[in-house]
């Protein structure tokens, strides 16, 4: 991947500029020039850099710190220290280019992302419904963690569908860990996907591995009603298999029971 990295990075024309995450600047075999540009989240040594990160109103807010200046109070569209992250790497990438600082500002708070990617649909005060695609242990707990800095005093209940069962198998005990940081746990039963089922890989070896006392395996057929029933304050559905049939399903049955138009 390194290899790749840095054959991409000799194709930049005359005057081309690269901006880099300040970790990999090493191991690329790079230095910081007038043509090569650092960021990160919260590390000072990069040319960009977030400070006063914080949640306001469900949003993430934080400064912009840049070689020339700091431009504060930023507001971002997406939830999520790692799209904070990103939100950086893009202001940097959009200043070299000359974009005005309210354009890029009025970007990143207007900018939703895209469909299954932290897709809030329910956004209330009595629920909060979002679906997410990740479906690798460390997306779940970018996710997951992302939720609970925005609704830190609520309770938060997450469906997720295993996909494949090799990477079940391989990350069993990552994803029991990720799906531990939510407070209620329902599974759904692997999504096969191109794969043939693999003896002793199962969402029930999933859920055994897991922490939490209240998770829960439930059918397909069942989940619309199991969910009612667990009432949640914020529910998150997660994965990358037909999970996303029951997206429509679950919201309007909230939208129901809470009265929301």
């Amino acid at each position: 991947m390194l290899d790749t990295y840095r054959q991409f990075i000799t194709q930049r024309r005359n005057g081309g500029k690269l901006i880099t995450k300040q970790s990999v600047l090493n191991e690329l075999g790079l230095t910081k020039s007038d043509s090569t540009y650092t960021y990160a989240l919260t590390d000072t040594q990069a040319d960009f850099y977030a400070t006063n990160i914080h949640v306001e109103s469900g949003f993430f807010c934080f400064d912009f710190n840049f070689p020339q200046g700091k431009i504060e109070k930023l507001k971002l569209g997406l939830p999520g220290r790692h799209n904070v992250e990103n939100a950086i790497a893009a202001t940097a990438a959009a200043m070299q280019v000359g974009l005005k600082v309210e354009d890029v500002c009025r970007g990143l708070e207007s900018f939703k992302g895209v469909q299954r990617r932290f897709d809030y649909r329910i956004r209330d005060e009595r629920v909060v419904y979002i679906d997410d695609y990740g479906h690798h242990p460390e997306e779940l707990r970018a996710c997951i963690s992302s939720v609970r800095e925005l609704y830190p005093q609520k309770r938060i209940t997450g469906i997720f569908q295993p996909h494949l069962f090799s990477r079940t198998r391989d990350f069993a005990d990552a994803f029991a860990a990720s799906l531990d940081l939510l407070d209620e746990i329902v599974l759904l039963e692997i999504y096969p996907a191109r794969e043939l089922p693999i003896e002793g890989i199962n969402a029930a070896m999933l859920l055994a591995k897991m922490k939490k006392t209240k998770k829960d395996l439930v059918a397909k057929d069942k989940l619309v009603n199991h969910v009612l029933q667990l009432n949640p304050e914020v529910l998150v559905t997660m994965g990358a298999g037909d999970v996303d049939q029951f997206v429509q399903p679950l919201e309007s049955a909230l939208r129901l029971k809470h009265q929301l138009a």
